[in-house]
């Protein structure tokens, strides 16, 4: 005997460019959304009956209707007006989940733009027909400093080759994800939490990644009341010094090669105390 378990279905990564204009003064959204739905689904997974279903099809060419009909502002407020249009809309569905990843330009003339090169937005919200969940984020967020990091006292068995350091290269590229414990001005919580988590990178005397996430994470806390949680993935890009000894020459600290793979992986939460429950925020 068997029974259908959780599932969901939808279009992923419709790429959607907005273009707004203002006379000579043109304004550009680069979003790539992903939709999710879910409900009653169980006769289309058991019989092949598709009398349940919002065709992918149709929920891309929402996105798309979406972007002429609202326009689009925070990628937050694209994502929360589609996942209601979907639950309110349709009776056979009972939740949608709205992943958006926006891209940054620049501006270099009235209508002239070049990608900026920053780390790409994120944002996922989650809608059951009663609540929303937001949550927002970042990731590919560059960020190295070059001393002030140690790494030492760490367990030594019998495969333990690394040495211990009092000076090395940090690097890494920053995943992070915020919870919202409520509605907020999404522009402007992104960038103080983007400046918060750069600002504690820099500012902290690491003596292991791990420490870091946390300084992090308590930095967006402290910044942004708004925010009752925040997780992150950092990568340890690690960076090797050179062996300029062949040649006859001295490496202080000044010749480092830039390893690709493997890499550690370091993930942990930061939660406000007391913070509302995350129902499936974090799905």
């Amino acid at each position: 005997m068997f029974v259908l378990g959780p599932n969901r279905y939808g279009k992923a990564e419709t790429r959607v460019v907005r273009v707004t204009k203002h006379g000579d003064a043109h304004h550009i959204k680069d979003l790539n959304v992903s939709t999710a739905l879910s409900g009653d689904m169980t006769d289309v997974h058991l019989s092949g009956d598709n009398a349940a279903i919002l065709a992918t099809d149709t929920q891309k060419n929402t996105v798309f209707a979406f972007a002429k009909k609202h326009g689009i502002g925070a990628a937050e407020d694209f994502a929360l007006l589609l996942a209601r249009h979907f639950v309110d809309s349709q009776p056979t569905i009972h939740r949608a989940r709205v992943a958006i990843d926006e891209y940054g330009w620049d501006r270099r003339g009235g209508h002239s733009f070049a990608r900026n090169g920053r780390e790409t937005r994120t944002c996922v919200v989650h809608y059951d027909g009663d609540r929303a969940w937001v949550v927002s984020g970042l990731k590919d967020l560059v960020l190295l400093n070059t001393t002030n990091s140690e790494f030492w006292g760490f367990v030594r068995d019998e495969y333990t080759t690394l040495p211990e350091t009092r000076d090395r290269i940090l690097a890494t590229a920053v995943t992070a994800t915020w919870r919202h414990s409520g509605t907020s001005d999404w522009d402007k919580s992104y960038e103080k939490a983007r400046q918060a988590l750069m600002a504690a990178f820099a500012d902290t005397y690491s003596l292991s990644l791990q420490q870091t996430l946390y300084a992090m994470g308590s930095r967006v806390l402290t910044e942004c009341p708004e925010i009752a949680e925040v997780r992150l993935e950092l990568p340890n890009k690690h960076h090797f010094l050179a062996d300029l000894s062949p040649f006859g020459l001295d490496n202080d600290g000044e010749v480092f090669f830039a390893a690709d793979r493997p890499y550690g992986l370091i993930e942990g939460a930061v939660l406000r105390e007391g913070a509302p429950d995350a129902g499936p925020a974090w799905e």
